[in-house]
């Protein structure tokens, strides 16, 4: 094995040089990286709403079984209102709210039912998450 040697009074370490050009490598990853995490936070978020959508669906489908209608709010998965073969709460934890802090919008037709998120805009659009 051959022995290294130094030069007297030098320290051995990482000259300026090499410190700044770490530094800027690492500026150049995070300057990529950000924008495409970026769009993965929405991404994400989008799923959870639809996820959510899904989820107060299928509760909304478990009181019809038991009552034979829908309810005329979403509040009535969580609380009794009064109707007799309630077998809930059907949503546990309470009402979900979007990723973007609204609430989810729910209208009861004769038949049916329409449930939707505002989205990231927060105005019905067309952008707007549905069931």
């Amino acid at each position: 094995m051959k022995k290294r040697t130094t030069i007297v009074g030098r320290q051995a370490g990482f000259t300026l040089i090499e410190v700044l050009l770490v530094v800027v490598i690492i500026g150049i990853l995070v300057g990529v990286a950000i924008p495409r995490l970026g769009g993965r936070v929405r991404q994400a978020e989008i799923s959870r709403a639809q996820a959510d959508i899904q989820s107060i669906g299928l509760a909304l489908r478990m009181y019809e079984l038991d009552n034979g209608e829908y309810p005329s709010s979403l509040d009535a998965l969580v609380s009794n209102p009064g109707a007799r073969n309630w077998n809930g709460p059907y949503l546990e934890g309470g009402l979900p709210t979007d990723p973007w802090g609204n609430a989810y919008l729910y209208t009861r037709t004769e038949n049916s039912y329409s449930l939707r998120s505002l989205g990231p805009d927060g105005v019905q659009s067309d952008a707007d998450i549905t069931n």
